[in-house]
Parts: C-alpha cells; structure tokens; sequence
C-alpha cells in the first residue's frame, strides 16, 4: 500500500517553483537589460561612423573639385584678407572663381553668373595658401571639420595641395 502524501508536502515543492520562476526571470531581465545597452552603445557608434564616413567623402570631393580649379587657373591666384575672412580668387578665363568661409561654411562663388554654393557645414578652419617648392607655385589647403559629438579621439583634418599651370 502506498503511503497518501501530505498536502504540506505538495505546497513546498509549488514553493520551490515560484521561487525557481522568479530566479529565472530576474536572471532574464538583468541579461536583457546588458543586450540592451550593448546594442544601443553599437548603434550610436555605428551612426557615428556612418556621419564620419560621409563628412570624410565629402570633403575629399569638394578638395578635389579645388585642386581642379587651382589647375585650371588661367592667372595668378591671390588671397584677399577681409573682415569675415580670408578669400581666394582663382581666375578661370573671364570669370573668377572665389572661396570664402564664413560662420563655419565653405563657399564657392563665380560673382559674374551670381552662382554661390555652400560645400562644408561644420568648418572649424581653413587655410588656402601658397606653399612654393622651389621653382613651381603650389597650393596648399588645410581643412578640419568640427566633431559631431564630444567623444572624438581623432579630429577630421585635411591637406590637399594643386599646382596652377604655369603662365
């Protein structure tokens, strides 16, 4: 004959249960909560580099488009110094080419056909000069960009150099 269990001895085994389930789920909420915060940390980098990546591509097209116009110079290429900043003219046949920064943008101007268009937000400095190397005039142009967020190990700075065609 078997023994008829107790009903206390029931009620402490659903005890041990509740408390196995609570266990459980605290173990789930505490590994859920770390997953969480990793994939937050991994996507605020991840757009981080996406903007980095595409400030970099930006200012590599807008230096290369200068480069192209201080090799298409047509005559002697002078810095002006005004008030808001320096300015570079670049004579282009009948037209003059003019980049300017201005309150952190960098513009390219043609005053004759009134055609202005801002290449760079975020311009932290810029500096169009001649850098001789002997016998040829070159230029040379340092940029860097302001940082998008405080935690920036390396600034984004930039040297591009061109020589105009000799007259």
């Amino acid at each position: 004959m078997k023994p008829i269990p107790s009903k206390s001895a029931g009620r402490s085994q659903a005890g041990i249960l509740l408390v196995e389930c609570l266990v459980y789920m605290s173990v789930f909420v505490i590994i859920l909560g770390g997953a969480m915060a990793a994939f937050y940390f991994c996507w605020d980098n991840s757009k981080a580099l996406i903007y980095t990546s595409d400030d970099v591509s930006r200012v590599l097209q807008v230096g290369e488009g200068w480069r192209a116009d201080v090799r298409a110079a047509t005559g002697r290429i002078t810095v002006e110094t005004t008030p808001d900043g320096d300015r570079v003219v670049i004579p282009a046949g009948k037209k003059q080419i003019v980049y300017r920064v201005a309150a952190g943008e960098l513009r390219r101007e043609v005053p004759s056909t009134t055609d202005t268009r801002v290449l760079l937000t975020r311009v932290q400095t810029s500096s169009m000069k001649p850098a001789g190397r002997g016998a040829v005039d070159a230029w040379r142009w340092d940029v860097s960009l302001a940082a998008r967020r405080n935690q920036v190990h390396l600034p984004l700075q930039f040297t591009f150099e061109a020589v105009p065609p000799q007259p």
